[in-house]
């Protein structure tokens, strides 16, 4: 089983990347961006095959480990 894991910047939080790359993409010509929020997405190969089991496994990694929770929001997508 695999698990995504999307990880973005709570909703308030000063995003510095997301601002560079919105000010790169106006450099570019891309007009009409009203804004950026930038993340990270971590595939996590499972040898679990219980999704529940292998879901408390991924959600306990993120709080530990994969995203700051004090900042930052965590999403799982189980894949088989």
């Amino acid at each position: 089983m695999k698990a995504r894991v999307t990880v973005t910047l709570k909703k308030g939080v000063l995003d510095p990347q997301g601002k560079a790359i919105h000010g790169a993409l106006s450099t570019l010509g891309f007009d009409g961006v009203e804004g950026v929020r930038q993340g990270k997405l971590i595939e996590i190969e499972l040898a679990d095959g219980d999704r529940e089991s292998a879901r408390r496994k991924v959600e306990a990694m993120c709080e530990k480990l994969l995203a700051n929770t004090l900042i930052e929001n965590y999403a799982i997508d189980l894949v088989n």
